[in-house]
């Protein structure tokens, strides 16, 4: 799910990690009521159709806020760009460069959880010192004393 105020710059406002065996709009109503009270701004969310059905109203009728799905055409064959899924996929691909994250080790969910705000605090770092050099100072010079 992807969930943006503004432009769509990928970045995680919540993260709430569940066993495989829980269906995708059960598990997102703890990170989009987090999301609602620690970004009130955000006031249009974007979600592929494993989140479709009770929860566009629950969304819009306890959350006051949109949430917009968005499927593929009937006539799609193979791979075609999707409007905005673009961005979830992208951020995806941040989160798996990490090695640890690259398949699932985690037994527990809140070790998960951590190993996510972990690449997306490197993917933040990253941004934030583009443009400046990515050198490392050289060893230092050897002193001699005498």
């Amino acid at each position: 799910m992807s969930v943006a105020g503004g432009l769509p710059v990928g970045l995680l406002l919540a993260i709430h990690v569940v066993s495989a065996s829980v269906q995708d709009s059960d598990g997102a109503r703890s990170p989009l009521l987090w999301t609602r009270l620690d970004h009130p701004s955000v006031r249009l969310i974007w979600a592929d159709a494993g989140f479709a059905g009770r929860l566009v109203e629950w969304t819009n009728q306890i959350l006051c806020r949109t949430l917009e799905i968005f499927r593929k055409s009937p006539d799609q064959r193979g791979f075609a760009v999707q409007p905005r899924r673009w961005v979830v996929e992208r951020t995806f691909s941040w989160i798996s460069m990490r090695r640890r994250l690259a398949s699932d080790y985690e037994t527990n969910p809140a070790h998960s959880a951590t190993m996510i705000r972990r690449a997306m605090t490197d993917v933040i770092l990253r941004r934030l010192t583009r443009g400046q050099s990515t050198t490392r100072p050289g060893r230092r010079p050897l002193r001699h004393t005498s």
